[in-house]
């Protein structure tokens, strides 16, 4: 038996669906696929950060540069890193030569079975203005690697917080293959 034939739906969407498993309501991505979250460090030292409106705190949130993957028509098995690639470019206007996949992890796991994959993109190029696609309104923010968490509180903004955690791996793999 699979591990999905225990799931009951209870609503689907266009993007989302609500399930239910053993008495408990979660939201599944239709895709089924991860979405992709980048710690991008431009040659100067600063993290490359994206604010954005989210309607469901109905605020604009301090978060990665990220996105979906497998969500684009015919690109459905759309390499992580390739998706990765792709919303850098169109979040923030820059390319990078060097990436690491720093790990994967969930991102609210009481509340979505959605996974995430962090990457650390350094090697930076300005190649575009960013801001995102057609349904995005994303300012970018290029803030001191050494002060971001001051940067953030003085900002006095919501955070994800897979933005700390993200940071946090990006700073051991920069220690330690330093």
């Amino acid at each position: 038996m699979s591990h999905d034939d225990d799931l009951k739906p209870v609503y689907a969407g266009q993007h989302l669906s609500m399930v239910v498993r053993d008495d408990w309501e979660f939201v599944v991505r239709n895709t089924g696929r991860p979405a992709v979250g980048i710690v991008a460090i431009t040659n100067a030292g600063h993290v490359v950060l994206a604010e954005q409106y989210r309607p469901p705190v109905g605020r604009r949130v301090v978060e990665l540069p990220a996105g979906l993957t497998g969500d684009i028509a015919g690109e459905e098995h759309e390499a992580f890193l390739e998706a990765a690639r792709r919303e850098l470019l169109e979040e923030t206007g820059y390319i990078a030569e060097r990436w690491t996949e720093l790990g994967s992890g969930y991102s609210s796991a009481g509340l979505t079975d959605e996974s995430i994959v962090l990457f650390l993109a350094e090697s930076l190029t300005k190649q575009g203005p960013g801001g995102g696609d057609d349904s995005e309104d994303i300012t970018v923010h290029e803030v001191p690697r050494e002060s971001i968490v001051g940067w953030l509180n003085e900002r006095n903004m919501p955070v994800d917080l897979k933005l700390l955690a993200a940071l946090y791996a990006a700073e051991h793999e920069l220690i330690t293959r330093a």
